[in-house]
């Protein structure tokens, strides 16, 4: 449906009007001319709009004939319709300015309708996928930084985690500007239709931006989600874990970091200090993943330290492969994040890479990695070896909070790499 233009109906009609007044105009006397221009300048033009019960009638009438066996009552569905479309009619310039408001207002309210009766025709788990799949191909340049080389299935587990706060986001933009209860959740299939409706109108927003751009809005939200991601790629757990398949889980597998952290986790003789630590680490990982609404995390967390095969998790959380691959994505996702961003230092301090041991480097290694930094690095990591607190470092070298935790973050990055150049 093409909602950019009026009828063609009414663009003719307006033409003619506006030749017709030309050709009036030009056969009075010049000062009769001027004088009439500027009356038709200066008199404001009155904007007509369907009213609102009308349109309400319209749209529910149409809906009814387009969808046969509905569950629901659409009279509610097309009364917010028609007030997010006046709502979008009266804010908008060109729509005033058009002579066409009426034909504008109908069309942009057809089109809302329409996507609804898309996603209610297509029902609950079909429009889910649909919409995923619609959300998911506009973000997947932009959730990841052009600096993190990801292939496919890591995109897609960035894809999927940021969908999810996402909907979150557009269900409270629903519930505040169709004035609904907090507790409003949409349950029914006609309920789902309109909600799954308006996160993609909500998601293809334009937002105005300087020197006269725009952009969608999940365009902007994924590009500051990308933002976000750490910039040091920790280890990979599960593959570290388990066998390796092909030449290139191997090459991983033989990483000095890598070979550490399976040494660490599979060792049957530990002492009791680095039990307590490793019991330590593993408590504020469960903590983190509760906070985060990650129970399913949780539970595969648990069933993992107890040495469990992949069938046998299945079996226990009642997962098919499938199920269990984007379980096994998800909690990567959070362990790297849990490192990276929360705790990174308890977990150095389990791999024995912590600031006392030198990030975990030889001598050597460490010479090297020192004669890198530059003096304000140097500064940085001789007060974080000290224990100093990270807002007094920060006063102490002129930096705002933000500036030092991404300056800390790419000295961690020059130390992975020193590590791993082993």
């Amino acid at each position: 449906m093409n909602i950019e233009s009026p009828p063609p109906c009414a663009r003719s009609v307006a033409v003619h009007s506006v030749q017709s007044d030309c050709r009036t105009i030009a056969d009075l006397p010049q000062s009769t001319q001027r004088s009439r221009q500027v009356s038709s300048i200066s008199r404001p033009t009155t904007v007509h709009f369907l009213d609102q019960a009308a349109l309400v009638q319209l749209l529910a009438q149409e809906f009814r004939e387009e969808v046969s066996n509905l569950n629901g009552s659409v009279e509610s569905l097309a009364g917010r319709i028609a007030a997010e479309v006046e709502r979008v009619c009266q804010k908008s310039g060109r729509i005033q300015a058009s002579g066409q408001a009426q034909s504008w207002q109908i069309s942009l309210a057809r089109h809302r309708l329409q996507k609804c009766i898309n996603y209610y025709q297509l029902g609950s788990q079909r429009g889910r996928t649909e919409l995923h799949s619609t959300l998911g191909s506009m973000v997947y340049r932009y959730v990841a930084p052009s600096r993190m080389q990801l292939g496919f299935q890591a995109r897609y587990t960035l894809i999927e985690d940021f969908l999810q706060g996402f909907y979150t986001e557009s269900l409270k933009a629903f519930r505040r500007e169709n004035v609904l209860p907090e507790t409003y959740q949409p349950r029914s299939r006609l309920e789902l239709a309109e909600y799954m409706a308006f996160t993609e109108q909500y998601a293809k927003r334009r937002i105005s931006l300087p020197a006269g751009q725009n952009q969608q809005l999940i365009v902007l939200r994924s590009q500051r989600f990308g933002q976000r991601q750490p910039l040091e790629v920790s280890v990979d757990i599960e593959q570290a874990l388990e066998s390796a398949r092909g030449e290139e889980a191997e090459m991983h597998n033989r990483m000095p970091i890598v070979q550490q952290l399976r040494e660490r986790m599979v060792s049957d003789t530990v002492d009791s200090s680095e039990a307590v630590l490793r019991d330590r680490v593993i408590s504020e990982l469960v903590q983190y993943l509760e906070s985060e609404g990650q129970t399913e995390c949780v539970d595969y967390l648990v069933l993992k330290l107890q040495d469990m095969s992949a069938p046998e998790i299945d079996d226990v959380l009642g997962l098919t492969p499938r199920q269990r691959d984007y379980l096994q994505q998800r909690f990567k996702y959070h362990v790297e994040k849990f490192t990276l961003s929360r705790n990174w230092k308890l977990v150095h301090q389990w791999l024995g890479a912590d600031l006392d041991q030198n990030l975990g480097m030889a001598t050597s290694q460490w010479d090297s990695f020192l004669a890198r930094l530059t003096s304000e690095q140097r500064q940085m990591l001789q007060l974080k070896q000290a224990q100093t607190d990270d807002a007094e470092i920060a006063s102490k070298l002129k930096l705002t909070a933000k500036q030092f935790q991404k300056r800390w973050g790419n000295l961690l990055e020059i130390a992975r790499q020193a590590r791993n150049e082993a």
